[in-house]
Order: C-alpha cells, then structure tokens, then sequence
C-alpha cells in the first residue's frame, strides 16, 4: 500500500517535467490546438482536432520536431545572453558560499571561544527569518555601496547565507576529535587541521552545499527584479516569464533547456546529496 502511494505521489511530481519535455518536441501549430482553450490565439478555431473548453495534455507528439530548441538557441539570441547571466551570478555565490561556511563552520564547531554559542544562534536566527525579510536592508546597503544595478548586490548577500555555515558546522562536528588533537600534538596549526584534516572529510557536505545552493540561486526571481534595473542584466529564471508570449512551444523548450542543468546535477550528484545531509545529521 505503502509503496503504491509512494509511486503515485512520485508520478505526481514527475508530471509537469515529462510534459514539459514532451510538449517541447512538438510543432507550433499542435501545441496551439491542445492549449487553444487557455490561448489567446484562436486562429485554430476551425480545426476539428481542437478540444473547446478542455486542455488536451498529450504525452507523445504526433510528429517530433526540434524547431522550438532552433528557434530559443538561435533566433532567439535574448535567452544564451539571460542564460549567461544567471551562470554570472550562480557561480560566484556557489564559490564564495563554500568559502565562507568551511571556515566559519570550523570556526563554530572546532575553535573554542568566548560567545561562540550565542554568535552561532545569532546567526541561525537569520536563516529563519524570510528573504523576503531582508529585501528591503539589503537594498539600502546595496544603494549605500552604489552596487544597484550590478550582480555583487546579488552575488554578496548569496556568499554569505546562514544555512551554508549551519550545513557545514554540523557536518565539522561530527569530524573525530581525535584527529584533531593528534595533529595538534604534531604541531599543527588551525590552517593545517582544516586544509589536511577537516576539510578532505567534508568533501560529501560540501558537495551536498554546492547543490543545495545552485538549485536555491538559480531559480531566484526577486533578488534580481529588486536589484537589477537594466533588462538585460536579469537572469534567465525572470526573462522565462516572458519569453514564451504568443509562441508556446518556444516556452516549453525555453523551460527544458533551463531545467537541464538541475536535472544533470541531480543525476550525476544526488549520492553526494543524500549522504551530505545524513552526515550533518548524525551529532546535532
């Protein structure tokens, strides 16, 4: 029964992303009739295949075709410069992310220090308050700074989110002691513990980290219609909203093609995914 639910609930999920694939290889003029009850464009109305008032939610295409992916990847030279943009951004805020929550996870799991407790809850605090939260701070600083208009007014707060440096302390926690105080006997610094010891043992919480981040960043959509004026600057996650307007197969291919690099990761990486958390899970 169990097992049955889960199969159900996993096709439910599953859907949206076979639909979208599917509808993506099909023709114009065919995505035009099945969606004409929900289109603007009644120029099939007329043609006997055409469902009324129903949305006919075909899985197989009657003829594949590629024209929609020639048509974004080509004539449509606005989405590789929005898909750039997002790689622009997503990028440094996946590299400075890491960063900063190896070294302020060791810090907090592995240094000894006055406060060390409240700073950390301090901290945690603000990964449970909404984003949306600190919008409007950040949009002062950002304005005070002169970085409107520009990705570091993304890029910077992304680096230094609180659930990265959360991820991190917990999985540097569950590092044995022993190592460290080994090393230590050796002679070792803090540099050395945390680049030969500490670090190398943290490879599945940083891998789980670099996911968690870019699914989070790349489908961001406020941060960049608050911060970044010029159109052009603006990722693909906000240009997708727009770019199917009148040409719905160029939407469903817009939205694989922006899916593709989410479901590669998930993929190739989801291992890393799962054991990062359950480690940093195992000692709280």
């Amino acid at each position: 029964m169990l097992t049955a639910i889960l199969l159900g609930l996993s096709a439910l999920f599953i859907f949206p992303i076979v639909l979208t694939l599917t509808n993506s290889l099909m023709a114009e003029s065919e995505i035009s009739v099945n969606f004409y009850a929900i289109s603007n464009n009644k120029e099939n109305a007329d043609d006997p295949r055409v469902a009324g008032t129903y949305v006919n939610l075909k899985w197989i295409p009657d003829k594949v075709t590629l024209a929609q992916y020639y048509d974004v990847l080509v004539k449509k030279q606005q989405f590789l410069i929005m898909f750039w943009n997002s790689v622009r951004i997503v990028v440094p805020i996946i590299i400075g992310q890491l960063a900063v929550a190896a070294l302020a996870g060791y810090a907090f799991s592995q240094l000894r220090f006055r406060l060390r407790e409240p700073m950390f809850f301090a901290y945690i605090v603000t990964m449970l308050m909404p984003f949306q939260v600190t919008l409007v701070p950040n949009f002062i600083v950002a304005d005070k700074l002169g970085l409107l208009n520009s990705y570091m007014a993304i890029v910077l707060p992304g680096i230094f989110g609180a659930f990265g440096v959360f991820l991190m302390r917990q999985f540097m926690l569950v590092v044995p002691y022993s190592y460290i105080e080994a090393a230590r006997v050796d002679g070792a610094g803090h540099i050395r513990i945390f680049t030969t010891i500490v670090l190398p043992m943290c490879k599945p919480g940083m891998a789980a980290l670099a996911i968690l981040a870019f699914v989070d960043n790349w489908n961001m959509v406020e941060q960049p219609l608050i911060f970044l004026q010029d159109p052009m600057k603006q990722p693909l996650s906000v240009y997708l909203s727009v770019i199917g307007e009148g040409e719905r197969g160029i939407a469903f291919a817009a939205c694989a093609i922006y899916m593709a690099p989410m479901l590669l990761i998930m993929l190739y990486a989801e291992q890393y995914l799962i054991e990062g958390i359950q480690l940093s899970g195992i000692k709280g």
